[in-house]
């Protein structure tokens, strides 16, 4: 009688083993086609539209960029000039 209970315990745990593995194998399969049908709702931008943003994005990074490299010489002449004021008055 208890290796009848055993065969039974393990023929149990065998059944849950199965039943998480095809739970879990559905859950994979859902997943995977829920990102699918994400990826077909997304709205891509054409070969022109991206030439054109990228364009854009060089063209303001490059203004910004010498915006503030001008703006840096500024600050650097003007800390020189009353530098060299300050030593002029203080000798």
């Amino acid at each position: 009688m208890g290796t009848e209970v055993k065969s039974m315990e393990l023929k149990k745990n065998q059944q849950i083993i199965e039943a998480e593995q095809a739970l879990s194998t559905k859950k994979v399969e859902g997943f995977v086609a829920d990102v699918k049908s994400e990826i077909h709702k997304i709205t891509w931008t054409s070969r022109d539209e991206l030439k054109t943003y990228t364009k854009i994005v060089v063209c303001a990074t490059l203004l910004f960029g010498m915006s503030i490299y001008f703006l840096d010489l500024m600050i650097q002449g003007f800390l020189g000039g009353l530098g060299l004021i300050l030593r002029w008055i203080g000798g």
